[in-house]
């Protein structure tokens, strides 16, 4: 077999992990899933292991609290996994815009393992990093030992994620299927969202777009337009059957023009069989696609991302409730910034008027998510200085130019009705606004 001298089993990749080791993996899909579905294996011979990630999608054992003094996580985006294993002390997140994140942490520390996942090696001697260039490629150049899990059911992508067998140290046979996010269903609430932001979508724009529910409910109401392009943080399933369509062909781009950039893919099982070989789809360096002045390379650039929070100044709180680190920044601020940046672009923040949360007394209560002051501790994705137009089901809030008195006004006006009042007497309580 080609490369046979480089083939170890996971048990000697295992062995190679000592004590203080930095590893790194891939974000996503692009995990190494047998690395760190094992890697508790080790537990008893090794202290003080750290293992950076980002959206971890295998399951591992390593977030047992009883592997506390074996491993510690810092990661760029947390999953479920992180945010319950977090009151272990041993977990902690990285905060980080997405285009810096792999420049800023490699000038704090240099890995001593990158161990991620990728395609099977092709005839020429090549490996695709396969589902993610987030960080992958650069942080596989700055480490000591180079590890790939390679797996013939991992799509081989194109873009500048390609790597030299001979770059690699050692390869792990792995045949397991890249993680899924099932199609998540969307709500009334979603489709009357996702119908104000087509609205905003003219043909021939340059799309981001994200997951859940909303995302997914934006995809379905642009299937009436045309000639979409796409420069994007994560390709989507959603993506993928607009390009199927053909409302996504990219034929109105500046840059990288009828073809799909991205740095990393997640979706459904159709969606890596899209992307397998598919001349029509670049999987870039994260610090390129993400980086504001790119994105605004292209004209008439759309940001599409959610929030769990906005305040009536515009500050967006999208990755923590309160102090509690839910998710991450990701390329929120990137994305906004660089479609703002971009010849007749828009940002757009999503989120539904209210939630239910627990109460006090343990009972479920309606709260709204527009708030005159977000939670104490909240970290502030996107400032107010940066916030562009925020949608919910009532309507979209334009806040690019305004001043807090216009801000408030907007946002209170896409509140939910039963907030609105109390909203208005709440931002003079606070301070936002002075009494008139």
């Amino acid at each position: 077999m080609q490369y046979e001298d480089k083939y170890i089993s996971i048990e000697q990749a295992l062995e190679m992990v000592k004590s203080g080791d930095v590893i790194v993996t891939g974000l996503g899909a692009a995990e190494a899933g047998l690395f760190m579905g094992q890697l508790h294996t080790i537990a008893d011979r090794v202290r003080g292991v750290k293992v950076t990630n980002c959206l971890p999608t295998h399951p591992s054992q390593i977030y047992d609290p009883k592997y506390v003094d074996s491993f510690e996580v810092d990661g760029w985006f947390f999953a479920p996994q992180m945010r319950k294993a977090h009151a272990n002390g041993n977990m902690a997140y990285i905060p980080n815009h997405l285009h810096l994140a792999c420049t800023k942490r490699l000038q704090f520390v240099k890995p001593n393992i990158y161990v991620g996942a990728a395609s099977m090696p092709d005839k020429h001697g090549y490996v695709s990093l396969s589902l993610s260039n987030t960080y992958e490629k650069r942080m596989l150049e700055a480490a000591d030992l180079v590890i790939l899990e390679v797996n013939p059911n991992m799509p081989y992508t194109l873009g500048d994620l390609q790597v030299p067998v001979s770059e690699v140290d050692y390869l792990v046979r792995a045949d397991y299927a890249p993680p899924v996010i099932p199609d998540a269903p969307f709500s009334e609430k979603d489709a009357a969202i996702g119908k104000l932001i087509a609205e905003m979508v003219p043909d021939g724009s340059c799309i981001q777009l994200g997951i859940g529910g909303i995302p997914n409910a934006v995809a379905a109401a642009l299937e009436q337009k045309n000639d979409l392009g796409v420069h994007t943080e994560m390709l989507t399933s959603g993506m993928m059957r607009l390009a199927k369509m053909g409302v996504i062909n990219g034929k109105c781009k500046q840059t990288y023009r009828g073809k799909m950039v991205t740095t990393f893919a997640m979706g459904v099982p159709e969606l890596y069989e899209f992307i397998d070989y598919n001349p029509a789809v670049a999987v870039m360096d994260g610090a390129w696609v993400n980086d504001p002045y790119v994105i605004a390379q292209n004209d008439n650039q759309v940001s599409i991302n959610t929030s769990l929070e906005v305040d009536l100044t515009g500050q967006c709180a999208s990755e923590s409730l309160g102090s509690r680190q839910f998710s991450g920044t990701g390329g929120q601020s990137d994305t906004a910034v660089g479609a703002q940046m971009s010849k007749n672009g828009k940002s757009i923040i999503a989120l539904y008027s209210t939630a239910m949360v627990k109460g006090p007394d343990g009972q479920k209560q309606e709260v709204s998510k527009i708030v005159p002051q977000l939670m104490p501790g909240a970290a502030v994705s996107l400032s107010r200085n940066d916030v562009d137009r925020v949608v919910t089901e009532y309507g979209v809030a334009e806040l690019r130019g305004t001043s807090i008195r216009d801000r408030v006004a907007r946002l209170i006006e896409i509140a939910h009705p039963k907030f609105r009042e109390q909203l208005w007497d709440q931002a003079v309580e606070v301070g936002i606004l002075g009494r008139r």
